[in-house]
């Protein structure tokens, strides 16, 4: 690996570690023969030790080899957020049960996107969001009401997933109905007039069956102006045959969001504009509807103590119904006669004092349908070859989705003050136009095989490949482009590589280094740019060396890594219309942490990343060449705390960290570094929680997410805010 400067730092994340296992336990609690539900106000002694894969202490991971794993055992950074930290930081969004993993950034509604944009260590991770392992890309934002944890697994995981995961992939576990009956309902209130009310109610139907419903209704509003969102949602789900030879689940995700995207703020002389932190820039009668349905369907039948077959069949509907609205341009308005810079790319420079400017609004308005028909079939096996013990995972994947996207736009729409912006509906005389049509469609069909083999007590080899292909087709009424988009299709074949060795010398130690590929498709969203529909996949690959230790009894989990991701042959436009595949985006860094219990009434969960996010080689014509990747911070850190100060009372708090990042890839904007402060006060009875949450406890006026569009945009993030949690089990 070729690192720029040695840091001293360096040396300080070798003996420290990234953090793996939550910091905070889980509700539930299983063994192999039965799974029951216990007493949250009951929290179990967190041990992180790899020797024991169980629910409750979180020592495991699904994404790390699709199959309940060792954390220790998986030779790559994994990081998990379990359900006990997010209620402890009130998470309502996936977004923001995120931040709790350095490395990752939020991009705001782009183009023609919407919903959840992620980049996991540089790269962008649209399309490598799953639930229960199967891909779940649709353009919405995602919620925590039916989720028990969140897992992160970085790098390059194409031998795994198939296409995509350059940067890794973010696994959303839902809950499961388990043995026992137990209900909770929590409401919560917050200064800025949100409300928000979850029900959480389980039942056992039989000795080997049980049903969970999980539900959630929501007023959210932050210290933002206009912006309102209200979302409600269902996830009902059955379970038969527990801790029996064929156990089935049945499980279903219903929401509804009623939203307002927000575009953000514009850049003046290449920063977010100061003072306006609050300001909206759009129209008061912008919404987006927003309807999701994931139905799943889940085997698994033991076929002997060592070899489970498992299929999982999964239906996605997302459609979202668009009426948005965000600033275009900045510039002056004399005489009724808007003049826009000409150095918007450049970030708006400009000596004009900020009341002078101003803002000219435009639709971002279009109607999305996606579909999509996944079904996965996995082998799990254990046996001996000789002295060579393997645990081996061979699967087939297939997948069908379709996409859908009407365009429309509004014209006649107002230009408004820059510092003191009208807030209007649009006006009467503005008028509707059809836009494009985009209709794709893409089929995926791939087949993989791991195996993870222990020479001895101290050595593990993992070595896994992956056959994908992937065939789409897409097509345009209306295209700009010249020359003119108006049919692509791409059929792609793919042969993905994982290997690694894992060396354990005792039950604390653990050290790996790893080597994986990905590949990027050009219509892998089921969307094109004009010009790339004929190029070879972009193709990835990372080298990894790491080190875990669980450490206080097993309580404490310290790990750290080395990275090293590198896109070598990523699109670059050389003229107009015209890309060739000679770019080159390299990642490296490094990272570590610590999560676990320090003493029995002590948790944390905190981790440190650095990363050198360089465009090695792009065109003249991009001038991007030596630049940082946009939204990529080189420092990011999280920390989170409690402490239980008696039986009943809890506090704590933590910090999240992040430098100044740029808003494009040719860092002609960018957003100042911050720290926001977080803190929490809990009292907790056998039967109820009451929870205080301070957010943004300095008021601290940071940037929440950027984009690049319209020379960079940016999104600022919620002023101070206090929520009251109250939550009732029975």
């Amino acid at each position: 690996m070729r690192f720029k400067k040695t840091r001293p730092a360096l040396l300080v994340a070798l003996a420290l570690q990234q953090l793996y296992g939550p910091a905070f336990a889980q509700i539930t609690t299983s063994d192999s023969k039965n799974d029951k539900l216990i007493d949250a106000t009951q929290l179990p002694e967190i041990k992180v030790s790899g020797q024991k894969v169980t629910d409750d202490f979180g020592a495991s991971t699904f994404a790390g080899f699709r199959t309940p794993t060792p954390l220790r055992d998986v030779p790559q950074t994994v990081t998990v957020v379990n359900r006990a930290l997010m209620d402890s930081q009130s998470i309502a969004s996936l977004a923001e049960a995120l931040r709790n993993v350095p490395g990752i950034t939020v991009g705001g509604a782009e183009g023609g996107q919407i919903g959840n944009n992620i980049n996991l260590r540089g790269f962008t991770a649209r399309t490598d969001m799953y639930l229960n392992g199967m891909r779940d890309s649709g353009q919405y934002y995602r919620d925590t009401y039916y989720l028990e944890s969140v897992e992160v697994l970085k790098g390059p995981s194409s031998m795994l997933f198939g296409r995509g995961s350059t940067g890794g992939v973010i696994n959303q576990v839902s809950k499961r109905p388990q043995l026992g009956d137990a209900n909770q309902i929590t409401g919560t209130v917050d200064t800025n007039g949100g409300v928000r009310s979850t029900g959480d109610f389980n039942r056992q139907l039989s000795d080997t069956s049980a049903v969970r419903v999980a539900m959630m209704g929501q007023k959210a509003q932050t210290t933002r102006d206009v912006i309102t969102n209200k979302d409600f949602g269902i996830a009902p789900s059955l379970r038969f045959g527990i801790g029996t030879q064929t156990e089935i689940t049945l499980s279903a995700i219903l929401s509804h969001n009623d939203d307002m995207v927000d575009y953000g703020i514009p850049p003046i002389n290449g920063r977010p504009i100061k003072g306006q932190r609050d300001t909206y820039y759009g129209l008061t009668d912008d919404r987006t509807l927003q309807n999701t349905a994931i139905l799943s369907g889940l085997i698994e039948h033991k076929l002997n103590p060592d070899m489970t077959l498992r299929n999982q069949l999964q239906y996605s509907y997302y459609n979202t119904d668009a009426q948005a609205t965000g600033l275009n341009a900045v510039g002056t308005l004399a005489g009724g006669v808007f003049t826009p810079f000409t150095t918007q790319a450049a970030g708006n420079t400009t000596a004009l004092p900020l009341s002078a400017l101003s803002v000219r609004l435009t639709s971002h308005d279009r109607v999305i349908k996606n579909q999509m028909l996944n079904n996965q079939t996995d082998l799990i096996a254990k046996f001996d070859t000789g002295t060579l013990k393997h645990t081996m995972i061979a699967g087939v994947a297939l997948s069908h989705e379709t996409s859908n996207i009407q365009s429309t736009a509004r014209s006649n729409l107002p230009v408004v003050s820059l510092v003191n912006p009208a807030y209007l509906s649009t006006p009467a005389n503005s008028v509707k136009t059809i836009g494009n049509e985009a209709d794709s469609q893409a089929t995926s069909v791939g087949a993989y095989i791991n195996d993870t083999i222990e020479l001895n007590k101290q050595w593990k080899v993992v070595g896994g490949v992956r056959w994908d292909r992937f065939k789409a087709d897409l097509t345009n009424t209306i295209s700009t482009a010249t020359p003119p988009l108006l049919r692509a299709d791409q059929t792609v074949s793919f042969t993905s590589v994982r290997g690694g060795v894992i060396y354990q010398p005792d039950n604390v130690q653990s050290y790996y280094a790893s080597y994986g590929t990905s590949f990027n498709p050009s219509l892998e969203t089921l969307t094109a740019t004009a010009g790339t529909q004929t190029l070879e996949p972009e193709k990835s690959r990372s080298y990894e060396i790491g080190t875990k230790w669980d450490v206080l009894g097993g309580n404490l989990s310290l790990t750290s890594a080395l990275f090293d991701i590198e896109k070598t042959n990523s699109r670059s436009q050389v003229s107009p219309g015209i890309y060739i595949s000679n770019g080159d985006v390299r990642v490296t860094g490094f990272e570590f942490g610590a999560a676990g219990r320090i003493t029995r009434d002590w948790q944390l969960m905190g981790g440190y990343t650095h990363m050198n996010p360089t465009i090695v080689k792009a065109s003249a014509l991009e001038a991007t060449q030596g630049k940082d990747l946009a939204n990529t911070p080189r420092d990011m850190a999280t920390l989170w705390t409690t402490y239980k100060l008696t039986p009943q009372w809890e506090a704590g708090g933590g910090a999240t960290y992040m430098s100044s990042r740029f808003a494009n890839n040719t860092n002609t904007v960018s957003a100042a570094g911050y720290t926001r402060w977080d803190g929490t006060v809990a009292y907790h009875l056998p039967k109820y929680d009451i929870r205080l949450n301070l957010l943004n406890l300095t008021n601290k006026d940071y940037i929440n997410s950027l984009l690049p569009s319209n020379g960079g945009r940016s999104v600022p993030g919620s002023g101070r805010t206090a929520l009251i949690t109250v939550v009732h089990r029975f």
